[in-house]
């Protein structure tokens, strides 16, 4: 079964929940051993999965942003490592294929790979002495034109999705000029190296090594773009980050419910469900849950149903959603372990699986300081 020939979003949903189920099994195994959950892609390959944000003319169903965020959601409640994965790659196809940013037929190629293999994408952009790219570093790796071929030398740490990656979008600098470019490269390719860096406490599944490039040559054409300054384009598809941790927060309010209900010390008749401090925290965390659904699906709505020129104007907007839901979701967390005990501690429980994983997104773009700035700056004029 595809996913790509089911009619509606609740019937692709419900079908992924399915999917996903044994992901929660895995993850306890692949976050004490720090191993790529090779299986999971599998699964969602065989569904079809990374083919869902390639748009209709190029073949694929071009599902909405708001579909997105419920299907990251998805996955992110069973396996938070998996849907940020995963969640790059199906936000960049989705940017890529919508707005046009490469040649058609190169974005036709990379599309026919991903509906007949699953071939996965991500951008490679960080590096050591520049930080996040969000903030503007001109990037230490090199593209140098020889022989109508580019040459391309350098590392990119963070890149998430490096074992299974089929294709890699390179940030480099353009020897001998000011400008920058983004690179196809394949990951086939001689000079093409993962050095298995990742050595994260939170997300530690997301195989997120560092890429190491050493004189590899890509065609003339595989100059897919000339990277724009920085915040020059609104993104959407960034939603795909906070999605990934509501769906985290949802996985520990849910299981701090079944234990509060289902817990009963004989030092109290019924369950500590009944406690009046249990019951404080779990409706605080269904406030906060009700206002990161409400923040996050309106905003995913209003992209998907705004023109171009609507959606330039959303940055902030954007950026809000990620600092509002995010946080949130750390504090909704929080009450879980606070609600079940010093047993959230215990390494075979996932609560602590989940805070620690629920904190990496403080550190996705944008940042937080960045978005409380362009807020400020909104507000003033």
């Amino acid at each position: 079964m595809k996913l790509q020939d089911l009619q509606t979003t609740q019937e692709r949903i419900k079908a992924l929940e399915e999917k996903v189920k044994p992901f929660s099994e895995r993850a306890h195994k692949h976050d004490k051993e720090g191993s790529f959950p090779f299986e999971n892609f599998h699964d969602l390959k065989e569904i079809g999965y990374p083919a869902l944000t390639i748009p209709e003319q190029y073949g694929g169903v071009g599902i909405s942003l708001y579909e997105l965020i419920l299907a990251q959601e998805t996955i992110a409640k069973a396996d938070g490592s998996t849907a940020l994965a995963i969640g790059w790659h199906m936000g960049i196809t989705k940017h890529l294929g919508e707005n046009n940013i490469w040649n058609k037929d190169k974005y036709q190629s990379f599309a026919n790979d991903v509906l007949q293999t699953g071939a996965l994408l991500n951008n490679a952009a960080t590096e050591p002495a520049t930080g996040s790219p969000t903030r503007g570093g001109k990037p230490e790796t090199t593209a140098t034109k020889v022989d109508g071929k580019w040459v391309i030398n350098g590392r990119k740490t963070f890149t998430t999705l490096a074992p299974i990656l089929d294709y890699i979008v390179v940030r480099a600098s353009i020897d001998g000029t000011d400008e920058v470019g983004n690179f196809l490269v394949k990951r086939e390719l001689n000079g093409v190296h993962v050095e298995e860096t990742w050595d994260s406490i939170a997300m530690k599944a997301t195989g997120s090594h560092d890429l190491v490039l050493d004189h590899v040559q890509v065609e003339a054409d595989d100059l897919v773009e000339y990277s724009t300054p920085k915040g020059a384009m609104a993104a959407g598809w960034l939603l795909h980050i906070p999605a990934c941790y509501n769906g985290i927060a949802k996985a520990a309010k849910d299981y701090a419910i079944n234990f509060a209900t289902s817990y009963s010390p004989n030092s109290i008749q019924g369950t500590i469900a009944e406690l009046p401090n249990v019951k404080q925290k779990i409706g605080e965390m269904e406030l906060m849950t009700m206002q990161n659904d409400s923040f996050l699906y309106s905003v995913a709505k209003k992209w998907d149903e705004s023109d171009d020129a609507t959606r330039q104007s959303m940055k902030t907007e954007l950026g809000a959603v990620k600092l509002s839901i995010v946080n949130q979701a750390v504090q909704i967390v929080d009450l879980a372990m606070r609600i079940v005990g010093a047993r959230s501690l215990s390494e075979k429980n996932p609560l602590q699986r989940y805070y620690r994983d629920v904190r990496a997104g403080l550190h996705n773009p944008p940042m937080d300081d960045m978005t409380i700035m362009q807020l400020a700056d909104q507000a003033m004029k």
